[in-house]
């Protein structure tokens, strides 16, 4: 591990805004770090609300996405909610669709075949829409590169409104509205909101016609919430917004479907963190295993017994997930080990038989072996596709986008990306793309960083240091959980290695001649029990241990020196 040292930000304003704040220096400091400057930026930041969500309106093209669809209620036809079939998408058709049908009957929803037809808007669908009447597709999380499916629809008399928010190529699809705050010609006040989000911006803006403010809309926010916090999007503005209240609602009123999810995993307050790897793999592994129509009847479904019997299948095609990424995991690394690999600067596998709804997961786990931009392939009909994830700091769309010649298609962001290509350029591709990595990454990326926002005494961690750590939840990209150093410390001697392999390691730790000992707990650095017989500086986040019902202070160590 790399760990760095976050720069100091100014002293003078750290000094000016722990005075207005009534805080200490080291949490003033972790503030101006993240542009909280002011008394009134802090407020915002501390207090979320619903005031400072932007006007839909503000959108590009969003005043014809609201036309059309009131033409398409007016006249009774027929429109069909279109959506990715991962986390994002499907909550983000949970949503849109579940609004439209309190204003017109002629909703139906639509998730394509992972396996049959692939990510994204497809001729299927398209086909499907024709067979079945409807004149107008809303495509959510998906769609921004859709220029030939979107003029293949137009032939056929289907208009197309699409929702997106990745990044959009040259050219934007000829659809009757495009709503995407990534455009160049669009200037919404902010461009990170996840594929739900932009769906949440277009029932608010339906809603404004009827008199409804955002106050009606907050039961949706559950959804929106799951999405930010699936979609890894970062959480400030608008999104730290949506996720607060969304939080509120998960834990006080969900719907259904998310309420079955948690009654199945037995939790009571979540937090984002719960909802990144509680909720979301759940949604997940419906379109991951089976298909994502599952997650969208979940979601939607209003019965409370009902969602508790479609949440338990979803426990189901969960395990089976679990079981199924680590038996391709162990096939990855042989691979890897077999192929004389270990020292590339990137990692390309490929099984045809490999599943491939578990792909990003593998590709995932495979970087946490071998930190570099990592790519899983399988067979899909008669080509091959691809999973890509990267490691902090690169980007692999731009790499895939320098390898174009051999790929047949591509689209995601700096750190997911997918593609497909044709068997006989596999090598070539591999080929192509570890040399554009070798050539273009920071040598250093290829070592994981740990990012520390402040060094500090142990003394510093009161209660009330706490609670403001926990009040600048919830947590994500642009606003990490705080990580802190401390130098020498030791271990009363109790220091010792747990779990059923002993991977983890679990410490009580003090510093000086200041006996106040805290709890630790360092999950996979059980190997590193021999550091702990002398004076050692530890990296770590905060929480809060709850055991027998006591609630103390402990340290989650991310690494130890």
């Amino acid at each position: 591990m790399r760990w760095t040292l976050k720069a100091l930000p100014d002293k003078e304003k750290v000094k000016q805004l722990a005075n207005e704040l009534q805080i200490s220096n080291t949490l003033a400091s972790i503030l101006c770090q993240r542009n909280i400057e002011t008394f009134k930026q802090a407020k915002s930041f501390f207090r979320p609300s619903l005031k400072d969500i932007h006007n839909p309106f503000l959108m590009k093209d969003m005043d014809i996405a609201v036309a059309r669809i009131e033409t398409a209620i007016a006249n009774n036809e027929r429109i069909l909610v279109y959506g990715d079939y991962d986390v994002d998408g499907t909550t983000a058709v949970s949503l849109v669709a579940s609004y439209l049908k309190t204003l017109t009957l002629n909703i139906a929803t639509y998730i394509p075949d992972r396996y049959a037809e692939g990510y994204g808007v497809s001729y299927a669908g398209i086909d499907f829409a024709e067979d079945n009447d409807f004149s107008l597709i809303i495509a959510l999380d998906c769609g921004i590169k859709a220029i030939e499916k979107v003029a293949y629809a137009t032939e056929k008399n289907i208009d197309f409104i699409i929702c997106d928010h990745h990044k959009p190529g040259d050219e934007i699809p000829k659809a009757v509205a495009v709503l995407n705050a990534k455009r160049t010609d669009c200037n919404y006040p902010f461009d990170e909101l996840c594929g739900c989000g932009v769906g949440f911006k277009l029932i608010q803006a339906l809603g404004t016609k009827r008199n409804q403010t955002i106050d009606y809309f907050i039961p949706y926010l559950d959804l929106v919430a799951t999405a930010i916090a699936a979609d890894i999007v970062p959480m400030n503005g608008e999104n730290r917004v949506l996720a607060y209240y969304g939080l509120e609602v998960i834990n006080k009123k969900p719907r259904n479907g998310i309420k079955a999810i948690i009654h199945q995993v037995n939790k009571t307050t979540l937090t984002i963190t719960d909802v990144v790897f509680t909720i979301a793999p759940r949604i997940n592994a419906a379109g991951r295993m089976k298909h994502g129509n599952y997650a969208v009847e979940l979601l939607t479904e209003m019965d409370f017994d009902t969602a508790v019997s479609f949440a338990a299948d979803i426990e189901i095609f969960n395990a089976d997930r679990k079981d199924l990424d680590k038996k391709i995991t162990d096939q990855a690394l042989i691979q890897i080990i077999d192929n004389d690999e270990e020292t590339r600067f990137s990692t390309v596998v490929y099984q045809e038989d490999w599943h491939k709804g578990v792909i990003g997961i593998v590709a995932s786990r495979l970087i946490e072996k071998y930190y570099r931009p990592t790519l899983v392939f399988t067979k899909s009909g008669n080509k091959l596709a691809a999973s890509a994830r990267s490691v902090k700091g690169f980007d692999v769309y731009n790499a895939l986008h320098a390898c174009e010649e051999f790929i047949e298609q591509f689209g995601g962001h700096k750190y997911a990306a997918g593609l497909t290509l044709l068997p006989e350029n596999y090598e070539n591709f591999k080929n192509k793309f570890e040399e554009v990595v070798a050539k273009t990454i920071d040598k250093k990326l290829l070592t994981p960083e740990i990012a520390i926002d402040a060094e500090i005494e142990l003394s510093e961690i009161t209660p009330k240091f706490f609670r403001i750590i926990q009040q600048m939840e919830p947590f994500g990209p642009l606003n990490m959980h705080p990580v802190f150093k401390s130098s020498c410390v030791r271990d009363n001697g109790y220091g010792k290695q747990v779990g059923a392999d002993k991977t983890h390691l679990k410490l009580n730790v003090f510093q000086g001649d200041n006996k106040q000992t805290f709890g630790a707990i360092g999950f996979n650095l059980g190997n590193k029990i021999s550091h702990v017989h002398n004076d050692f500086d530890i990296a770590y986040t905060l929480d809060e241990n709850n055991w027998n019902g006591n609630k103390n202070i402990q340290l989650m160590l991310k690494d130890l020196k």
